[in-house]
């Protein structure tokens, strides 16, 4: 074990992404490591200072396994994506930062190095305004209309898909993902779908291949929002369109119904960045259930458990594609952990975002161009809380120390 110790662990939030918890853990040496999750930000942050910051502050920060293993070792810290390991993801991914920083490399070289010299990137079409809410619930965050930013792609599949087909491909993007069933979803409870909204829902899909052909990828997400008969429904309807995959389309607590989904149809199945840790996942696997293994370093244990399941995922002979719609450091995480998997299909990335709010927040954004997504250079993560960060009105911090 070395001399280093945790002394300090700091957490920040801002009115505006009400979701987003910022953590750094600081220690003896004046090295700090940065990590983010998202959803409940409140009730995450009370766990870090009520729970976890006694068990943390003294220890050696490059025990990460162990730590890891100590955050999680509590009787309500199960399976799952709730705040116990929403928690320990933001401090693990802190952690790496910090070993990183120490050794004065990046987190993919401290993960085994690069597997990739540039990796494929999708736009999940989100707008500028998807996530600046403390509501997330469905439709009801879409906030559509109400910007006129540059990179509003959810008013773009909703109204045009076509054309934002075309602008996604001028710029060498050529895959997207689209959510249009949700409003249908929410207005059945997720129990049927009419012949009108069907019909409506599949228009972009229609002006897409229209526009485009073959040349555009779709991925469709379905946010868990729908019983199984009507998914599979949906699916046969789809098929036509040949996408690339479904995602999340049903909820994710039964492998044996997501099984059977995934046999009906000829499409890869995508599963599931509401699964935490490797055991859930496995589930899955054992019941071919899903095709293309989907984590969020941030809800799913962090890099230390991210990197387990995309090394599971390898051993079922499936690839491993991390999810991001939430904030900028959960972005970098997951760029990192995507370069050093040798099973890494496509890396997620909503252009709103790293070309909008991300730049608001951090020094460093990651290099997206062509379609591609290239490795973040600098020590740890690579980025930094901006200066400006700190100055924000909106801005509230809690802070548990030695």
């Amino acid at each position: 074990m070395s001399d280093l110790r945790i002394t300090a662990i700091r957490t920040f939030r801002v009115e505006e992404f009400s979701n987003v918890l910022w953590v750094h853990v600081e220690t003896n040496a004046g090295l700090t490591g940065l990590g983010e999750t998202f959803y409940g930000a409140g009730a995450v942050e009370a766990h870090i200072h009520d729970t976890l910051a006694n068990r943390l502050i003294g220890q050696d920060p490059l025990c990460i396994e162990a730590l890891h293993k100590e955050m999680l070792n509590l009787p309500n810290a199960q399976s799952s994506t709730g705040v116990e390991y929403r928690a320990c993801s933001a401090i693990d991914i802190a952690l790496w930062d910090l070993f990183g920083k120490l050794c004065n490399q990046p987190v993919h070289q401290m993960l085994g190095g690069q597997c990739f010299d540039r990796i494929r990137v999708y736009n999940t079409c989100a707008g500028t305004r998807y996530v600046r809410t403390n509501n997330i619930k469905p439709v009801d965050t879409w906030n559509l209309g109400q910007s006129q930013g540059q990179y509003e792609d959810l008013d773009g599949f909703m109204t045009d898909a076509g054309r934002l087909a075309e602008d996604l491909l001028s710029n060498g993007i050529g895959a997207m993902k689209i959510w249009p069933f949700d409003p249908a979803a929410m207005e059945n409870k997720g129990l049927y779908i009419s012949a009108e909204q069907m019909k409506q829902a599949i228009r972009p899909f229609e002006q897409i291949r229209k526009a485009v052909g073959d040349r555009m990828e779709i991925m469709v997400e379905f946010h868990s929002l729908w019983n199984l008969p009507t998914a599979k429904k949906i699916a046969r309807a789809l098929e036509p369109f040949e996408p690339t995959w479904f995602e999340d389309v049903i909820r994710m607590n039964s492998p044996q119904a997501l099984a059977e989904f995934a046999a009906s149809t000829d499409v890869w199945t995508c599963a599931s960045e509401t699964l935490g840790s490797r055991f859930a996942y496995k589930e899955f696997l054992d019941r071919d259930a899903v095709h293309v293994v989907m984590a969020d370093l941030c809800w799913t244990g962090g890099l230390t458990e991210g990197r387990k399941i995309a090394a599971m995922a390898e051993t079922y002979h499936r690839p491993f594609a991390p999810h991001d719609c939430i904030g900028p450091v959960g972005f970098a995480a997951a760029i990192h952990m995507s370069f050093s998997q040798p099973n890494t299909l496509i890396q997620e990335s909503v252009r709103a975002f790293y070309k909008g709010w991300y730049r608001e927040l951090v020094t460093e954004v990651p290099t997206i161009e062509g379609g591609y997504v290239y490795p973040m250079e600098g020590p740890g993560l690579g980025t930094e809380l901006l200066p400006s960060f700190f100055e924000r009105a909106d801005l509230s911090s809690r802070v548990s120390e030695a």
